[in-house]
């Protein structure tokens, strides 16, 4: 979720997200997952946030997108902002589910067609954040009858206190805490 470069890596213009995934070594443990995935033959999909050049559809007027709203490149489809974090991919089979409006990645996409045409049951949710995207795309996920999966070392809130307490009252409600070893070891 959201692992960009203009989110969360050297192009973000805010370094607080940043260094938190850092810190936190999100982006290490979300590339041991997807290189796992991936030799396992479990599907690998990036929820990616862009914003089309005329800005159609983004709620540039929230304080979540005052960077986007104030730089004419940031996050706009096509830029480098957009891209994922090096070691992420996208691998050839990936999928790369890209929205350009709303807060989770099950808005104004076919992510949940996609994954149901696959036969996939179960969303395993990693990236940013805890704030805002990895509640809801569990949130809709298990709205939209799958199985969620968070892996809580490939996932960071701001502060990092919050997102432990996300993770502890919220998220441990509707869905499976894991850390990456075990689900490392489960899909061994």
């Amino acid at each position: 979720m959201e692992l960009q470069r203009g989110v969360c890596g050297d192009l973000a213009p805010a370094t607080y997200l940043t260094d938190a995934v850092r810190n936190a070594s999100v982006d290490i443990h979300a590339q041991s997952l997807v290189e796992a995935a991936r030799r396992h033959g479990v599907t690998v999909v990036h929820c990616t946030f862009s914003i089309l050049p005329d800005g159609e559809g983004a709620r540039l007027d929230l304080p979540v997108m005052a960077a986007a709203a104030n730089h004419p490149t940031l996050l706009r489809t096509g830029d480098p902002s957009t891209e994922l974090l090096d070691g992420l991919g996208p691998a050839p089979d990936d999928i790369v589910s890209e929205r350009h409006h709303g807060l989770t990645p099950f808005t104004g996409t076919l992510l949940a067609e996609t994954l149901q045409e696959r036969r996939i049951t179960t969303v395993v949710a990693c990236g940013v954040s805890l704030n805002i995207g990895i509640p809801g795309l569990v949130f809709e996920a298990v709205g939209e009858g799958f199985d969620a999966v968070v892996v809580t070392d490939a996932v960071v809130g701001i502060p990092a206190s919050f997102g432990d307490d996300v993770l502890r009252n919220a998220l441990a409600y509707i869905a499976t805490l894991t850390t990456t070893d075990e689900l490392l070891a489960a899909w061994s």
